[in-house]
């Protein structure tokens, strides 16, 4: 069947191919010569490419920002038509002179500065300070001021 279709042509194609083995073996010994002469450079190269494509990676996941959602009550300040609510002041037993203490830190004042407005020692606040604390079953002054703003005690 090969005679029959490729019987006058086959010295011909013989010869291409012959040619185009060669051309290949040529070309893929001209590849593999360009590589030796410049190994150095291609592998200089090679590891480059892969610090580029590492630092490009970690930039994009170390550097992400990092969002936090904070959500916080806020208050709006009406305190003209404030009522305190003596309810809540009974119930958890504030006195006058820790409610005083109170709307001072509310005012941002430190201890020192509560202790010279109402003219007692330092330690005398710290003890008011650390009653009302308990009182309102909080550890800190920001949180016992927020706690009397939300449960009506001191004006937002």
């Amino acid at each position: 069947m090969f005679q029959k279709l490729f019987g006058s042509y086959k010295i011909i194609l013989l010869y291409g191919l012959s040619l185009a083995g060669l051309l290949f073996l040529m070309r893929w010994l001209e590849f593999r010569l360009l590589i030796l002469d410049h190994a150095t450079e291609l592998y200089a190269a090679a590891i480059a490419i892969i610090f580029m494509v590492l630092g490009i990676w970690l930039a994009k996941h170390l550097s992400k920002p990092k969002t936090v959602l904070v959500e916080k009550t806020v208050y709006v300040d009406q305190s003209e038509n404030f009522v305190r609510n003596e309810t809540v002041l009974d119930e958890l037993g504030i006195s006058k002179r820790e409610l005083e203490v109170l709307e001072l830190m509310a005012e941002g004042l430190s201890n020192n500065e509560i202790a010279a407005r109402l003219f007692v020692s330092l330690n005398t606040i710290k003890t008011h300070s650390s009653k009302l604390f308990e009182k309102l079953e909080v550890s800190r002054r920001t949180q016992a001021v927020e706690v009397a703003k939300r449960i009506g005690i001191i004006p937002l």
